[in-house]
């Protein structure tokens, strides 16, 4: 007022509340890469993206999710996430399992990439149980996410020789697999075009 032109006095506030929160980003990526530490998903993502993630011949190289926009046709793009390698005992937390299963949570469309080079494997198709086992273990929801099987380093001539023998346990089971090679290009025209055909799929139903 004209006679009460600044505050001379104060009043006691309410109580407040102090409270901790957590906020998750409900979608990571269209498609989430996984598979065993070491499978080719960081080569893959540099190779089809613009992506540049740190690449290396021990496992465990990359520890969050690298992320990638992946543009095919005149105008369409979608993005993928490197999801950092699993390994068996995932979901009880061995290897930072379960926080990298969050990440996986977080992904519309899954890209399982088998290594067929690996020299611990006991075949593409236990490998493939391997880490579907822990999806599973780890979220009933997670074990039952679409997926895309591919094998990687096609390129290396003794895992080309095994393609077509490691394939036959899923084409008894009608799983597509889609082998391919970043180093040379070979299959991945292909397998990026599933993805976008499978995400389009996705958002019209």
């Amino acid at each position: 007022s004209a006679t009460r032109q600044t505050p001379r006095f104060a009043q006691d506030g309410t109580q407040g509340e102090e409270r901790t929160i957590i906020l998750e980003l409900k979608l990571l990526a269209d498609v989430g890469i996984i598979g065993f530490p070491n499978a080719g998903k960081s080569t893959l993502i540099s190779t089809i993206s613009a992506a540049r993630p740190k690449i290396a011949d021990y496992p465990f190289t990359t520890l969050t999710p690298n992320l990638g926009v992946v543009r095919y046709g005149d105008h369409e793009s979608f993005v993928v996430a490197d999801i950092p390698g699993l390994i068996e005992g995932a979901h009880r937390g061995t290897g930072l399992g379960t926080q990298f299963l969050k990440h996986v949570e977080r992904t519309s469309l899954l890209l399982h990439i088998i290594d067929l080079s690996r020299e611990e494997s006991k075949g593409a198709w236990k490998d493939f149980e391997i880490i579907n086992n822990e999806l599973a273990s780890f979220s009933a929801d997670l074990g039952q996410r679409e997926q895309l099987v591919a094998f990687s380093k096609i390129d290396l001539p003794f895992v080309f020789e095994r393609v077509d023998e490691q394939k036959i346990p899923f084409e008894k089971r009608n799983i597509p697999v889609f082998p391919f090679s970043a180093v040379t290009g070979e299959g991945l025209k292909q397998l990026t075009a599933v993805m976008a055909r499978r995400l389009a799929e996705r958002n019209r139903g």
